[in-house]
């Protein structure tokens, strides 16, 4: 209990050890197809897949795969964004032995020709409206088909996509190249049915997830099928108020994220859940129509989307019957206190702050959802995750409680490696301890609490300022709805603190109003030196603010 003090504030039925059985991730859609056949897998714009349907869709199409070529251990890209065509990709891809890497499908020519290069993808599955861009870099990579599908309504939702019909000849204004072909082509019955799929097992690798990592370098997080099942059986285990067969969970996150991929998709099927699938979460109207209509219960999400929420006038006057969710993990960046009441008191859910990353894909700390929350905490260790806080100097000595360091983890979730980076492993994954490159303490309960990235350090001076600690100060301020704060060059000092400020709808304020607040908080150093005023805040596809992006801007201006 010393070591591993966390334990005792576990809520009741959560593990300290879980049993992971040896199967491949996508073991999970086979059996909630044989427990809940006639239960919703996916809900999009009003249109079911039962599991019974998922299920059969993704074992014709992992067969249509097999008998087109792909073999176990090839790369298929997925640019896809949240639709239904991206379950039923993946799990095919997974059943068919090969890797899905998920590319980003936002992405430009370059972005993407980059990420296709560095994975060895062969095969890439997109929408029809990616098609010329796809076409245009496929001569410079080695991808050898593309399989296309769209987010027509008829398609997505409706008799088409159900019945696994797409006929090229309804989209004349497309050319597809001759060895191009429809997705759901691949899904008919007939010649490939007998095509014998692979013996896939825990050790084989089902994912590439490209991450800037502990560097900041573009690279590929191996996941291989253990790693996904046992943060999947984390997560299913941790929510104990989850009931299987019975929740609906709100996939608004990005699928093509680890994020989305784990807490959303792989969770919500394991769970024989229902997912309702949000293509634009921005979207607020949708978004809460969808929880309304469907009784959302589990929302896994990020501090932005939540705090767009909150915000919303709609939710605010209460134009929106909210109170069916239970359960909601936020991660990718920090979640405040006030987003955190505020969500809560709307909804009369719990809204709990956890943390992991694509090197563990995709979590390794939460906080209970029925006990101790901590403010300003990322939570317990997971079960079977071990972690501590050691010195950021030598990278292996343990500090005590209290004391801040580099937090280190290792857990059967973590990966087996950085694709093609053999130093950038080593670097990381030290005796089967994963080097985050997050500074942390941990108090003496287990409770431990990110101060901020290794490489966001600001030197004031030869000063330390952790970005987020003046973060969390400005966003206390009643008319502050988000903030970001980086270092910028300054010949006397080498750095000093800028921050970037967005107001909430219809609040003023000024510069030094804001620096006024910050005194009674900060030490004269940690002050930021500029403030400016922005309508939006440069974000990740998953809501983190980039504060690297805000650095870029001010040096491009000055």
């Amino acid at each position: 209990m010393r070591a591993r003090p966390w334990l005792q504030h576990y809520d009741q039925d959560v593990p300290a050890t879980i049993d992971y059985p040896a199967v491949p991730l996508h073991s999970f859609l086979e059996r909630a197809a044989q427990l809940y056949p006639q239960r919703p897998c996916t809900i999009f714009h009003g249109a079911e897949l039962t599991y019974s349907q998922m299920n059969a869709l993704v074992e014709r199409l992992a067969r249509g795969l097999a008998q087109t070529g792909i073999h176990i251990g090839d790369r298929v890209g997925v640019m896809l964004p949240n639709i239904p065509q991206f379950v039923a990709a993946f799990y095919a891809i997974l059943k068919a032995g090969a890797i899905v890497v998920a590319i980003n499908p936002q992405y430009k020519a370059p972005e993407v020709e980059r990420q296709v290069n560095d994975a060895g993808v062969t095969w890439l599955i997109a929408l029809d409206s990616a098609y010329q861009l796809l076409r245009s870099i496929q001569p410079h990579t080695e991808v050898k088909r593309l399989l296309i599908t769209s987010m027509d309504e008829s398609v997505v939702g409706g008799e088409h996509f159900l019945n696994y019909d797409l006929p090229a000849q309804a989209y004349p204004d497309l050319a597809l190249a001759e060895q191009d072909r429809w997705l759901a082509s691949l899904t008919q019955t007939g010649h490939h049915a007998m095509v014998e799929l692979p013996d896939v097992g825990p050790d084989d690798v089902a994912i590439f997830q490209y991450t800037g990592g502990t560097t900041g370098i573009p690279k590929a997080a191996i996941g291989l099928h253990r790693n996904l099942v046992a943060n999947t059986l984390q997560f299913r285990r941790w929510l104990v108020n989850m009931e299987d067969g019975k929740e609906t969970l709100l996939a608004a996150i990005p699928m093509f994220h680890v994020y989305g991929m784990v807490l959303a998709m792989s969770l919500g099927v394991a769970a024989g859940a229902s997912l309702v699938i949000i293509h634009n979460p921005r979207d607020l109207e949708d978004l809460l129509s969808s929880i309304e209509k469907y009784k959302a219960t589990i929302f896994p999400g990020v501090p932005t989307m939540y705090n767009a929420i909150n915000h919303f006038p709609g939710a605010q006057q209460g134009k929106y019957q909210l109170r069916s969710i239970k359960a909601c993990i936020s991660g990718s960046s920090p979640l405040l206190r006030e987003t955190k009441d505020q969500f809560e008191a709307l909804t009369g859910g719990k809204l709990v702050e956890g943390y992991g990353l694509s090197e563990a894909p995709t979590a390794t700390h939460c906080n209970p959802i029925l006990g101790e929350n901590r403010p300003g905490s990322i939570g317990l260790p997971l079960s079977d995750v071990d972690a501590q806080i050691v010195d950021l100097e030598d990278g292996n000595t343990v500090l005590v409680p209290g004391e801040t360091g580099e937090l280190v983890v290792r857990g059967p979730q973590v990966m087996s490696g950085y694709h093609h980076m053999a130093e950038e492993t080593a670097h990381v994954l030290q005796d089967s301890w994963l080097h985050t490159g997050d500074i942390g303490r941990m108090d003496v309960d287990g409770y431990f609490y990110i101060v901020d990235r290794k490489k966001d350090l600001i030197k004031v001076g030869g000063l330390q300022v952790w970005p987020r600690e003046v973060e969390e100060v400005i966003a206390a301020h009643p008319a502050v709805q988000e903030v970001g704060v980086a270092g910028i060059p300054d010949t006397y000092h080498g750095e000093i603190v800028k921050a970037w400020v967005v107001l909430k709808s219809g609040k003023t304020i000024s510069a030094d109003e804001i620096l006024a607040w910050c005194e009674a908080s900060l030490s004269r150093y940690k002050i930021p030196r500029q403030v400016e005023f922005r309508d939006e805040l440069p974000k990740t596809t998953v809501g983190k603010i980039l504060r690297r992006e805000l650095v870029r801007q001010h040096l491009a201006k000055a």
